[in-house]
C-alpha cells in the first residue's frame, strides 16, 4: 500500500516538472512474474524507472539503505521502502546466495523484480559489464527477462549531484522479452551464465544507445578514483 501512496504523490509532480517519456511498456506482462534487467545511470532511476508501469516493481538494494541513524536514516529507509526496495547483504559469498534466494522468492510470489546487472551506478554514463546473478535468476525462475533502459538520467542527475537538473527530459525504454529457455537446467554452467548475461547487456546497449565497456563498473570506479588522486598529487607537487 505504501508503494502506491508514494507513487500517487510523486507521479503527477514528476510528470509536470520533467515530462518523462516511456517506450515499450506493453512489453511488460500485465500479470505473473518477470525480471526487469536495467542499466543504472543515476539515483533518479529509482524514480523514473517504474513510473509508467501499473505494476509494482520490487528491487534489491544494499542493506546500508535501511540501517542509517537519525533523521537522514529515517527518510532514507522511508524512501527506499516507498519505491519497493528489499534490503539485501551485498558483501559476497553466502550473502550473494541469500540475495539470489530473495530474488527467487519475490518471483515465485508473482511480482516483477527490477535488477541492475552492473551492480552499481555507472561512473561516467557508459554501460558496463553485467554480473551473472541476473542470469542465474532468469534460468532458475524461468520467467521472462525484459530489458529496461534508462535514458538521459545520468545527464539529469550524475553521481554526486543532490538534486536533478531541470530542462532534461528523461526516458525509459522497455525491450521485447528475452527467451532463455534453451539454457534451462544449465544454471550451474559459468559459460552459460556469462552468455545469458552478455545477451542481456547487448540488448540494453541497443536500447539505451550507450557505449559498452568490457569491465565491471565497480572496478572502473576504483580506477577513476586512483587516477584522480594521482592527478591531484602531481598538481600539488607542481
Amino acid at each position: 500500500m505504501f508503494y502506491w501512496v508514494v507513487k500517487a504523490i510523486l507521479s503527477p509532480i514528476l510528470h509536470l516538472v520533467f515530462r518523462p517519456y516511456t517506450e515499450g511498456a506493453d512489453n511488460v506482462p500485465r500479470q505473473g512474474p518477470a525480471i526487469l534487467a536495467g542499466n543504472h545511470l543515476s539515483f533518479a532511476d529509482h524514480f523514473f524507472g517504474p513510473l509508467q508501469l501499473r505494476r509494482k516493481v520490487i528491487s534489491l538494494g544494499k542493506s546500508d539503505y535501511f540501517t542509517g541513524r537519525g533523521l537522514k536514516g529515517f527518510f532514507t529507509r522511508l524512501f527506499f521502502s516507498g519505491v519497493g526496495t528489499v534490503p539485501i547483504d551485498r558483501s559476497g559469498g553466502k550473502a550473494s546466495e541469500a540475495a539470489l534466494r530473495t530474488g527467487l522468492r519475490i518471483l515465485r510470489e508473482g511480482y516483477v523484480l527490477g535488477i541492475y546487472p552492473e551492480g552499481t551506478r555507472s561512473p561516467d554514463g557508459r554501460l558496463y559489464k553485467g554480473k551473472t546473478g541476473v542470469a542465474r535468476l532468469a534460468l532458475e525462475s524461468r520467467v521472462p527477462v525484459i530489458p529496461w533502459a534508462m535514458v538521459d538520467t545520468f545527464e539529469m542527475m550524475p553521481p554526486g549531484r543532490a538534486l536533478p537538473k531541470l530542462g532534461i527530459r528523461p526516458g525509459v525504454r522497455f525491450g521485447k522479452p528475452l527467451d532463455f529457455s534453451r539454457y534451462y537446467g544449465m544454471e550451474d554452467d559459468r559459460l552459460v551464465l556469462r552468455a545469458v548475461t552478455d545477451e542481456i547487456m547487448y540488448a540494453l546497449m541497443e536500447l539505451s544507445g550507450q557505449e559498452y565497456v568490457d569491465k565491471y563498473a565497480a572496478s572502473a570506479k576504483v580506477e577513476m578514483e586512483r587516477e584522480s588522486k594521482a592527478a591531484k598529487a602531481v598538481s600539488h607537487a607542481d
